[in-house]
């Protein structure tokens, strides 16, 4: 489950950091009201744009590769705020709605990884023996290879669609469309996987 939702929220920060390092505008231009100039203003700082980009995208790799999930957590924690404030302060429900649920998702991952950063926080905490750890119920390496294939066959519909692809609706008409049920099932297939290796070491200690 956890695993799942680093995936998730990471996947969720790929696209909107995709579209700012290549210097896609967010919204269209035609757009009016807070919400659309805001964003029309950040997209005219440039560099500044695309620094924001880049660390989306170094968050959501961060968390689909499991390993540094803590750290892409943390850094996701006041990128997220930042974004469900504004969108709750410029009357966006719908994205607000979404932001807030993906900042419930970061510190529920925060929360689950808490013996590992305390010990940042607090020099004189004494974390439990990794063997022991919440983490450590994970199969790491399988989840890092469901990230890496997420963000591979995401990559490669860019591509073929030629930008960043953000269905709006069933877009059944576009190709790029059906590889997003190819993501959908390399999670599902990875937690088969993962029970599957479980009830073998449960087999083979019992």
């Amino acid at each position: 489950m956890v695993a799942n939702l680093r995936i998730l929220l990471g996947f969720a920060f790929v696209p909107a950091g995709l579209k700012k390092v290549i210097y896609q505008p967010f919204t269209d231009p035609q757009n009016t009201g807070a919400f659309h100039e805001f964003l029309h203003s950040f997209y005219a700082t440039g560099v500044f744009y695309q620094f924001v980009g880049g660390v989306q995208l170094l968050i959501a790799v961060l968390l689909m590769t499991q390993t540094f999930a803590t750290l892409g957590a943390l850094m996701a924690l006041p990128v997220i705020t930042a974004i469900t404030v504004f969108c709750w302060s410029t009357g966006v429900i719908p994205t607000a709605t979404v932001a807030t649920m993906m900042l419930a998702g970061t510190l529920a991952l925060i929360a689950w990884d808490m013996d590992r950063w305390l010990t940042i926080v607090f020099p004189h905490f004494h974390a439990l023996p990794a063997d022991e750890t919440a983490s450590s119920l994970i199969d790491l390496a399988l989840w890092r290879a469901c990230g890496i294939g997420i963000l591979a066959v995401y990559g490669i519909s860019c591509l073929l669609y030629g930008g960043v692809y953000r269905p709006k609706g069933m877009d059944l008409s576009h190709p790029a469309f059906y590889a997003l049920f190819l993501v959908l099932l390399f999670p599902v297939g990875t937690l088969f996987l993962e029970q599957r290796r479980c009830s073998r070491k449960r087999r083979t200690t019992a």
